[in-house]
């Protein structure tokens, strides 16, 4: 579309540096929203198989870090964790003051990116989740000492169509990984109960399926939309001595509250843990 973003003239030009699933999430939830030309994106990956989705929809596609870093200004860091650094020492000597490196790999803090690249980078460091796919993803991110305002406003327009994207303290970005990046499977697993329930219950698996998500997308958008707090919200359900309140004591004796809340935990923990090794 026209109101792509351009760079003097050129239209600009990002780069990804790893093709799996947070890449392509990113990706789909940036050309969906009009803010980038599949055609002005290269992305780069070791083996052809990853590669292959990218040029399927219409990116340009390298074997060399190199390649990316030499062609884009805008660089997303999207390996795997323990493969960063190996990736920083290599592209090291080509990146330049003009250069905007934004990370997603989860636990890498922005202290070590720094630490392998330039003096005087602009990193940043994001994490989004897989629903960018759907432009409706949840993503924070924490500016490296050397970028400025100009280089977050230009994250945030690029993400703009991947969902919400929230500037803040590098210390939540862990926690937004226990609670969002992989927030996500636990509200799949809970999807997946509420479905068998009701199949156990003598409905179609499709129905209920079709069903438990409708659910779930509804109790969300009241909470974003109403402001309530969820407590709020699940005491309006709940009528004396009805059908809700039985339901909810059976979930009080389960621990649905404390077994989610260790989850947050212990996905948020293992992030700090990565982001040490």
């Amino acid at each position: 579309g026209s109101g792509s973003m351009e760079v003097v003239g050129r239209p600009l030009q990002v780069g990804f540096i790893g093709a799996g699933k947070m890449a392509c999430a990113i990706l789909e939830g940036m050309v969906l929203s009009d803010q980038i030309q599949p055609t002005n994106v290269l992305v780069s990956a070791p083996s052809d198989k990853n590669l292959r989705k990218f040029k399927g929809c219409g990116c340009r596609v390298t074997h060399s870090n190199m390649t990316v870093v030499e062609d884009c200004k805008v660089v997303f860091l999207a390996t795997k964790p323990h493969v960063l650094p190996g990736v920083l020492n290599e592209i090291s000597a080509a990146v330049s003051k003009e250069h905007i490196i934004i990370s997603v790999a989860a636990g890498v803090k922005l202290e070590t990116l720094e630490k392998f690249l330039p003096p005087g980078t602009k990193v940043l460091r994001a994490m989004p989740n897989l629903p960018c796919v759907v432009q409706t993803g949840a993503i924070v991110f924490a500016r490296g000492s050397s970028a400025g305002n100009q280089e977050a406003a230009l994250l945030k327009t690029l993400m703009s169509g991947c969902g919400l994207c929230e500037e803040t303290p590098e210390s939540y970005i862990d926690i937004h990984t226990g609670l969002s990046g992989s927030g996500v499977a636990y509200v799949y697993m809970f999807a997946e109960a509420l479905e068998e329930g009701a199949v156990k219950m003598g409905m179609p698996v499709a129905l209920a399926s079709k069903i438990a998500a409708q659910t779930l997308l509804g109790a969300a958008k009241m909470i974003l939309e109403t402001g309530e707090h969820p407590a709020k919200l699940r005491n309006d359900v709940c009528t004396p001595g009805g059908t809700t309140i039985y339901a909810c004591h059976e979930l009080e004796k389960g621990g649905l509250r404390a077994t989610v809340m260790n989850a947050v935990e212990a996905a948020t923990k293992r992030a700090q843990e990565m982001g040490k090794s």
